[in-house]
Protein backbone atom coordinates (compact mmCIF):
# COMPACT_ATOMS: atom_id res chain seq x y z
CA UNK A 1 0.00 0.00 0.00
CA UNK A 2 1.31 3.74 -0.75
CA UNK A 3 2.41 5.80 2.19
CA UNK A 4 0.03 8.43 0.58
CA UNK A 5 -2.75 5.83 1.24
CA UNK A 6 -6.03 8.32 3.32
CA UNK A 7 -3.40 11.12 4.27
CA UNK A 8 -5.52 13.36 2.74
CA UNK A 9 -9.11 14.11 2.40
CA UNK A 10 -11.42 16.19 0.31
CA UNK A 11 -13.19 18.36 2.77
CA UNK A 12 -14.93 21.33 0.47
CA UNK A 13 -16.85 20.96 -3.04
CA UNK A 14 -18.11 23.96 -5.02
CA UNK A 15 -19.62 23.96 -8.74
CA UNK A 16 -21.47 26.83 -10.54
CA UNK A 17 -24.06 26.52 -13.07
CA UNK A 18 -23.50 24.78 -15.97
CA UNK A 19 -24.33 26.74 -19.39
CA UNK A 20 -24.41 25.99 -23.20
CA UNK A 21 -21.24 26.46 -24.59
CA UNK A 22 -20.41 30.10 -24.92
CA UNK A 23 -23.19 31.52 -23.27
CA UNK A 24 -21.55 31.74 -19.58
CA UNK A 25 -22.75 35.33 -18.67
CA UNK A 26 -19.27 35.86 -16.73
CA UNK A 27 -15.40 34.92 -17.98
CA UNK A 28 -13.65 31.68 -16.96
CA UNK A 29 -11.86 33.67 -14.51
CA UNK A 30 -15.11 35.15 -12.10
CA UNK A 31 -16.71 31.14 -12.72
CA UNK A 32 -12.85 29.86 -11.22
CA UNK A 33 -13.67 32.06 -8.09
CA UNK A 34 -17.13 31.30 -7.43
CA UNK A 35 -16.43 27.93 -7.45
CA UNK A 36 -13.58 28.01 -5.30
CA UNK A 37 -15.24 30.44 -2.95
CA UNK A 38 -18.01 28.13 -2.66
CA UNK A 39 -15.71 25.31 -2.20
CA UNK A 40 -14.06 27.33 0.94
CA UNK A 41 -17.74 28.10 2.25
CA UNK A 42 -18.96 24.24 2.43
CA UNK A 43 -15.67 23.44 4.21
CA UNK A 44 -16.03 25.98 6.76
CA UNK A 45 -12.35 27.29 5.86
CA UNK A 46 -11.85 31.17 4.98
CA UNK A 47 -10.64 31.29 1.26
CA UNK A 48 -7.67 33.76 2.26
CA UNK A 49 -5.87 30.63 3.61
CA UNK A 50 -6.03 28.70 0.30
CA UNK A 51 -2.26 28.71 -0.30
CA UNK A 52 -1.97 25.80 -3.04
CA UNK A 53 -3.88 26.16 -6.69
CA UNK A 54 -3.80 22.88 -8.88
CA UNK A 55 -5.62 22.45 -12.34
CA UNK A 56 -5.02 20.71 -15.36
CA UNK A 57 -5.71 20.89 -19.21
CA UNK A 58 -5.68 24.22 -20.84
CA UNK A 59 -6.56 26.22 -17.66
CA UNK A 60 -5.98 29.70 -18.30
CA UNK A 61 -7.44 31.17 -14.66
CA UNK A 62 -3.47 30.76 -13.28
CA UNK A 63 -3.26 31.60 -9.60
CA UNK A 64 -1.70 34.93 -10.20
CA UNK A 65 -4.64 36.16 -11.42
CA UNK A 66 -6.86 34.25 -8.24
CA UNK A 67 -5.32 35.84 -5.77
CA UNK A 68 -6.27 39.62 -5.95
CA UNK A 69 -9.75 38.83 -5.85
CA UNK A 70 -9.42 35.68 -3.69
CA UNK A 71 -7.26 37.64 -1.00
CA UNK A 72 -4.67 34.85 -0.61
CA UNK A 73 -2.16 35.97 2.01
CA UNK A 74 0.27 33.05 0.51
CA UNK A 75 0.37 31.08 -2.25
CA UNK A 76 3.03 28.51 -1.42
CA UNK A 77 2.54 25.76 -4.17
CA UNK A 78 0.92 25.98 -7.48
CA UNK A 79 0.26 22.95 -10.62
CA UNK A 80 -0.42 22.99 -14.12
CA UNK A 81 -0.92 18.73 -14.46
CA UNK A 82 -0.19 17.88 -18.15
CA UNK A 83 -2.73 17.21 -21.15
CA UNK A 84 -6.19 17.09 -21.30
CA UNK A 85 -8.98 15.68 -18.82
CA UNK A 86 -7.07 12.35 -18.65
CA UNK A 87 -5.60 14.32 -15.58
CA UNK A 88 -8.51 15.11 -13.44
CA UNK A 89 -7.64 12.13 -11.17
CA UNK A 90 -4.13 13.07 -10.79
CA UNK A 91 -4.73 16.01 -9.73
CA UNK A 92 -5.31 14.47 -5.92
CA UNK A 93 -1.76 12.66 -6.52
CA UNK A 94 -0.25 16.06 -6.68
CA UNK A 95 -2.49 17.80 -3.96
CA UNK A 96 -1.32 15.15 -1.84
CA UNK A 97 2.39 15.36 -2.53
CA UNK A 98 1.92 18.93 -1.71
CA UNK A 99 0.53 18.51 1.45
CA UNK A 100 2.67 15.71 2.79
CA UNK A 101 5.88 17.11 2.05
CA UNK A 102 4.73 20.67 3.60
CA UNK A 103 4.70 22.64 0.63
CA UNK A 104 0.88 23.79 0.99
CA UNK A 105 -1.89 22.95 3.78
CA UNK A 106 -5.09 23.86 1.61
CA UNK A 107 -5.06 22.98 -1.57
CA UNK A 108 -7.54 23.96 -4.25
CA UNK A 109 -8.24 22.14 -7.70
CA UNK A 110 -10.41 23.98 -10.02
CA UNK A 111 -11.24 23.68 -13.82
CA UNK A 112 -12.98 26.66 -15.38
CA UNK A 113 -13.94 26.75 -19.03
CA UNK A 114 -15.83 29.78 -21.25
CA UNK A 115 -15.42 29.20 -24.84
CA UNK A 116 -16.35 32.67 -25.54
CA UNK A 117 -13.69 34.24 -23.45
CA UNK A 118 -10.79 30.76 -24.24
CA UNK A 119 -12.19 29.60 -27.46
CA UNK A 120 -11.10 26.21 -26.40
CA UNK A 121 -12.96 24.35 -29.09
CA UNK A 122 -12.29 26.74 -31.82
CA UNK A 123 -8.60 27.14 -31.67
CA UNK A 124 -6.70 25.06 -28.62
CA UNK A 125 -8.14 21.60 -30.06
CA UNK A 126 -9.10 22.75 -33.53
CA UNK A 127 -5.40 24.05 -34.12
CA UNK A 128 -3.32 23.00 -31.55
CA UNK A 129 -4.45 19.42 -29.97
CA UNK A 130 -5.09 17.41 -32.82
CA UNK A 131 -1.24 16.27 -34.56
CA UNK A 132 -0.05 16.63 -37.91
CA UNK A 133 -1.00 12.66 -37.92
CA UNK A 134 -4.59 12.70 -37.68
CA UNK A 135 -5.03 15.88 -39.57
CA UNK A 136 -3.50 13.98 -42.83
CA UNK A 137 -5.58 11.43 -42.64
CA UNK A 138 -9.15 13.35 -42.46
CA UNK A 139 -9.48 13.29 -38.29
CA UNK A 140 -9.35 16.62 -36.52
CA UNK A 141 -12.11 16.12 -33.66
CA UNK A 142 -11.21 14.34 -30.53
CA UNK A 143 -15.00 12.21 -31.95
CA UNK A 144 -13.18 11.13 -34.76
CA UNK A 145 -9.77 10.00 -33.31
CA UNK A 146 -12.00 7.91 -30.98
CA UNK A 147 -14.02 6.95 -32.73
CA UNK A 148 -11.37 4.69 -34.19
CA UNK A 149 -10.99 2.62 -30.87
CA UNK A 150 -14.92 2.47 -30.65
CA UNK A 151 -15.28 0.41 -33.44
CA UNK A 152 -12.34 -1.59 -32.38
CA UNK A 153 -14.25 -2.30 -29.07
CA UNK A 154 -17.59 -3.08 -30.97
CA UNK A 155 -16.47 -4.73 -34.26
CA UNK A 156 -13.38 -7.44 -33.38
CA UNK A 157 -14.26 -7.52 -29.57
CA UNK A 158 -18.15 -7.82 -29.30
CA UNK A 159 -19.03 -4.95 -27.59
CA UNK A 160 -22.68 -4.48 -28.45
CA UNK A 161 -24.47 -1.40 -29.43
CA UNK A 162 -26.84 -2.14 -26.37
CA UNK A 163 -24.17 -1.63 -23.99
CA UNK A 164 -23.36 2.13 -25.48
CA UNK A 165 -26.78 2.74 -24.87
CA UNK A 166 -26.80 1.28 -21.15
CA UNK A 167 -24.29 3.95 -20.04
CA UNK A 168 -26.37 7.16 -22.18
CA UNK A 169 -29.97 5.75 -20.51
CA UNK A 170 -28.20 5.67 -17.07
CA UNK A 171 -27.05 8.87 -16.99
CA UNK A 172 -29.83 10.57 -18.46
CA UNK A 173 -32.17 8.17 -15.55
CA UNK A 174 -30.17 10.11 -12.52
CA UNK A 175 -30.01 13.57 -14.38
CA UNK A 176 -33.40 13.56 -13.77
CA UNK A 177 -33.07 14.39 -10.21
CA UNK A 178 -30.21 16.50 -10.85
CA UNK A 179 -31.34 20.46 -11.04
CA UNK A 180 -27.99 21.25 -12.27
CA UNK A 181 -27.98 18.63 -14.86
CA UNK A 182 -28.46 20.29 -18.69
CA UNK A 183 -29.99 16.77 -19.69
CA UNK A 184 -32.89 17.07 -16.82
CA UNK A 185 -35.49 17.50 -19.15
CA UNK A 186 -34.61 14.32 -21.18
CA UNK A 187 -36.38 11.20 -20.63
CA UNK A 188 -34.02 9.03 -22.79
CA UNK A 189 -35.22 6.68 -24.97
CA UNK A 190 -33.94 3.54 -28.03
CA UNK A 191 -35.85 5.94 -30.31
CA UNK A 192 -34.63 9.11 -29.32
CA UNK A 193 -30.71 7.44 -28.90
CA UNK A 194 -31.45 5.77 -32.59
CA UNK A 195 -32.38 8.91 -34.30
CA UNK A 196 -30.25 10.96 -32.68
CA UNK A 197 -27.70 12.23 -35.33
CA UNK A 198 -24.33 11.13 -36.49
CA UNK A 199 -21.46 12.61 -35.07
CA UNK A 200 -18.56 9.95 -36.14
CA UNK A 201 -19.46 6.93 -36.86
CA UNK A 202 -20.35 4.24 -33.98
CA UNK A 203 -21.18 7.29 -32.16
CA UNK A 204 -24.37 9.21 -32.06
CA UNK A 205 -25.02 12.54 -30.50
CA UNK A 206 -25.76 11.06 -27.08
CA UNK A 207 -22.38 8.94 -26.66
CA UNK A 208 -20.77 12.15 -26.66
CA UNK A 209 -19.80 14.52 -23.91
CA UNK A 210 -21.39 18.16 -23.66
CA UNK A 211 -19.56 21.30 -24.15
CA UNK A 212 -20.57 23.19 -21.38
CA UNK A 213 -19.11 26.38 -20.04
CA UNK A 214 -18.95 26.36 -15.97
CA UNK A 215 -15.95 25.94 -13.04
CA UNK A 216 -15.89 23.28 -10.22
CA UNK A 217 -13.41 22.89 -7.55
CA UNK A 218 -12.47 20.92 -4.16
CA UNK A 219 -10.54 21.66 -1.37
CA UNK A 220 -7.87 19.02 -0.07
CA UNK A 221 -6.39 19.51 3.21
CA UNK A 222 -4.30 16.78 5.42
CA UNK A 223 -6.52 13.80 6.87
CA UNK A 224 -5.71 15.25 10.50
CA UNK A 225 -6.73 18.39 9.64
CA UNK A 226 -10.02 17.31 8.20
CA UNK A 227 -11.42 15.42 11.12
CA UNK A 228 -12.23 19.25 12.48
CA UNK A 229 -13.67 20.48 9.74
CA UNK A 230 -17.26 21.30 8.96
CA UNK A 231 -17.86 17.80 6.66
CA UNK A 232 -17.83 14.18 6.53
CA UNK A 233 -14.57 14.44 4.82
CA UNK A 234 -13.43 12.10 1.62
CA UNK A 235 -10.18 10.47 1.88
CA UNK A 236 -7.96 10.03 -1.17
CA UNK A 237 -7.08 6.52 -0.53
CA UNK A 238 -5.08 6.04 -4.03
CA UNK A 239 -4.91 8.17 -7.39
CA UNK A 240 -2.35 7.01 -9.60
CA UNK A 241 -1.51 8.78 -13.45
CA UNK A 242 0.59 7.98 -15.95
CA UNK A 243 0.89 6.45 -19.20
CA UNK A 244 0.88 2.94 -20.26
CA UNK A 245 4.31 1.49 -21.83
CA UNK A 246 3.78 1.91 -25.78
CA UNK A 247 1.11 4.42 -25.21
CA UNK A 248 1.71 8.50 -25.25
CA UNK A 249 1.56 10.39 -28.90
CA UNK A 250 1.90 7.43 -31.66
CA UNK A 251 -1.55 8.31 -33.11
CA UNK A 252 -2.79 5.22 -32.98
CA UNK A 253 0.25 3.20 -33.97
CA UNK A 254 1.07 1.42 -30.85
CA UNK A 255 1.34 -2.40 -30.41
CA UNK A 256 -0.76 -4.35 -29.50
CA UNK A 257 -3.55 -1.45 -30.52
CA UNK A 258 -5.58 -1.15 -27.30
CA UNK A 259 -9.11 -0.65 -27.65
CA UNK A 260 -10.79 -0.07 -24.13
CA UNK A 261 -9.31 2.88 -22.10
CA UNK A 262 -5.63 2.79 -21.87
CA UNK A 263 -6.06 2.53 -18.11
CA UNK A 264 -5.18 -1.05 -16.92
CA UNK A 265 -2.02 -0.68 -15.41
CA UNK A 266 -3.10 2.66 -13.41
CA UNK A 267 -6.61 0.39 -12.44
CA UNK A 268 -4.00 -2.55 -11.24
CA UNK A 269 -1.63 0.23 -9.10
CA UNK A 270 -5.09 1.84 -8.15
CA UNK A 271 -5.92 -1.67 -6.37
CA UNK A 272 -2.85 -2.57 -4.86
CA UNK A 273 -2.60 0.83 -3.73
CA UNK A 274 -5.48 0.98 -2.10
CA UNK A 275 -5.81 -2.21 -0.65
CA UNK A 276 -9.69 -2.61 -2.31
CA UNK A 277 -10.38 -4.40 -5.69
CA UNK A 278 -13.15 -3.78 -8.30
CA UNK A 279 -15.69 -5.85 -5.79
CA UNK A 280 -15.30 -3.84 -3.22
CA UNK A 281 -16.40 -0.49 -4.89
CA UNK A 282 -19.82 1.09 -4.35
CA UNK A 283 -20.30 3.85 -6.94
CA UNK A 284 -18.26 5.63 -10.10
CA UNK A 285 -18.05 8.37 -11.87
CA UNK A 286 -16.50 7.19 -15.14
CA UNK A 287 -14.97 10.09 -17.41
CA UNK A 288 -17.28 9.96 -21.07
CA UNK A 289 -15.86 11.66 -23.57
CA UNK A 290 -17.19 9.11 -25.30
CA UNK A 291 -19.29 6.90 -23.71
CA UNK A 292 -17.32 3.57 -25.61
CA UNK A 293 -14.50 4.97 -23.98
CA UNK A 294 -16.06 5.04 -20.91
CA UNK A 295 -16.74 1.51 -20.85
CA UNK A 296 -13.11 0.36 -21.52
CA UNK A 297 -12.23 1.85 -18.58
CA UNK A 298 -14.53 -0.01 -16.65
CA UNK A 299 -13.06 -3.39 -18.28
CA UNK A 300 -9.77 -1.85 -17.75
CA UNK A 301 -10.91 -1.50 -14.00
CA UNK A 302 -11.88 -5.17 -14.05
CA UNK A 303 -15.54 -4.26 -13.47
CA UNK A 304 -16.46 -7.07 -16.09
CA UNK A 305 -14.20 -8.72 -18.93
CA UNK A 306 -14.97 -7.61 -22.60
CA UNK A 307 -16.95 -10.72 -23.51
CA UNK A 308 -19.16 -9.74 -20.49
CA UNK A 309 -20.05 -5.71 -21.59
CA UNK A 310 -23.19 -6.90 -22.96
CA UNK A 311 -24.64 -8.64 -20.23
CA UNK A 312 -23.33 -6.50 -17.23
CA UNK A 313 -23.99 -2.88 -19.12
CA UNK A 314 -27.68 -2.62 -18.72
CA UNK A 315 -29.64 -0.14 -17.40
CA UNK A 316 -30.94 -2.33 -13.76
CA UNK A 317 -27.26 -2.62 -13.28
CA UNK A 318 -25.74 0.80 -13.66
CA UNK A 319 -28.58 3.46 -11.81
CA UNK A 320 -28.78 4.14 -7.93
CA UNK A 321 -29.74 2.87 -5.51
CA UNK A 322 -29.16 -0.81 -6.03
CA UNK A 323 -27.37 -1.45 -9.30
CA UNK A 324 -24.38 -3.59 -9.60
CA UNK A 325 -22.15 -0.79 -10.72
CA UNK A 326 -24.10 2.84 -10.05
CA UNK A 327 -22.22 4.99 -12.50
CA UNK A 328 -22.40 9.05 -13.33
CA UNK A 329 -24.95 9.67 -10.32
CA UNK A 330 -25.18 13.26 -10.91
CA UNK A 331 -25.51 12.69 -15.03
CA UNK A 332 -21.81 12.68 -15.80
CA UNK A 333 -20.01 14.11 -18.68
CA UNK A 334 -23.17 12.83 -20.85
CA UNK A 335 -26.28 14.10 -19.46
CA UNK A 336 -25.20 16.59 -16.53
CA UNK A 337 -22.56 18.69 -18.14
CA UNK A 338 -18.96 18.70 -19.24
CA UNK A 339 -16.24 20.97 -18.15
CA UNK A 340 -13.23 18.69 -18.84
CA UNK A 341 -14.74 15.82 -16.46
CA UNK A 342 -14.80 18.36 -12.98
CA UNK A 343 -17.67 17.57 -11.86
CA UNK A 344 -17.55 13.86 -11.37
CA UNK A 345 -14.87 14.74 -8.49
CA UNK A 346 -17.81 16.90 -6.67
CA UNK A 347 -20.27 13.76 -7.01
CA UNK A 348 -17.57 11.29 -5.87
CA UNK A 349 -17.03 12.99 -2.72
CA UNK A 350 -20.98 13.64 -1.90
CA UNK A 351 -21.40 9.84 -2.63
CA UNK A 352 -19.41 9.38 0.67
CA UNK A 353 -21.12 12.14 2.40
CA UNK A 354 -24.38 10.21 1.81
CA UNK A 355 -25.67 14.05 0.00
CA UNK A 356 -26.17 12.74 -3.21
CA UNK A 357 -29.65 13.22 -5.53
CA UNK A 358 -29.08 9.77 -6.47
CA UNK A 359 -27.70 8.23 -3.37
CA UNK A 360 -25.99 4.75 -3.23
CA UNK A 361 -27.03 3.56 0.25
CA UNK A 362 -23.99 3.53 2.92
CA UNK A 363 -21.17 3.93 0.01
CA UNK A 364 -17.91 3.64 1.33
CA UNK A 365 -15.64 3.74 -1.80
CA UNK A 366 -16.44 5.93 -4.76
CA UNK A 367 -14.45 5.66 -8.26
CA UNK A 368 -13.47 8.58 -10.20
CA UNK A 369 -11.34 8.30 -13.15
CA UNK A 370 -9.94 10.74 -15.51
CA UNK A 371 -10.29 10.91 -19.27
CA UNK A 372 -10.00 7.40 -20.89
CA UNK A 373 -7.53 7.12 -24.30
CA UNK A 374 -5.61 10.41 -23.09
CA UNK A 375 -2.27 10.96 -23.87
CA UNK A 376 -2.02 10.20 -19.66
CA UNK A 377 -4.57 9.41 -17.60
CA UNK A 378 -5.30 8.96 -14.15
CA UNK A 379 -8.03 7.54 -11.65
CA UNK A 380 -8.92 7.97 -7.71
CA UNK A 381 -10.32 5.99 -5.15
CA UNK A 382 -12.21 7.98 -2.36
CA UNK A 383 -13.17 6.56 0.93
CA UNK A 384 -14.92 7.21 4.32
CA UNK A 385 -13.06 7.14 7.30
CA UNK A 386 -14.07 3.37 7.89
CA UNK A 387 -12.33 2.12 5.21
CA UNK A 388 -8.91 3.32 6.40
Amino acid sequence: MSSMRGATAIVGIGQTPYYKRGTAPEPELKLALRAITQAADDAGIDVRDIDGFISYASERSDPAKLMPALGTRECRFASLVWIHGGALAGTLNVAAGAILSGQADIVAIYRSMAEGNSQRLRVAVAQNDTSSQYLVNGLDSPAQILALRAQRLMEHHGVPRSALFATVQASYYHARNNSRALGRATEMTREIYDEARMISEPYRLFDCSRENDGAACVLVVSAERARDLRQTPAYVLSAPMGTMGGGGALEENWRPYYATAGQKELADRLWRESGYGPKDVDVAQIYMNMDAMGIGSMIDHGFFAMEEAGAFCTLDNLIAPSGRLPINTSGGDLAEGFIHGMGLIPEAVRQIRGTSVNQVPGARLSLVTGGPGDLMSSTALLGSADTL
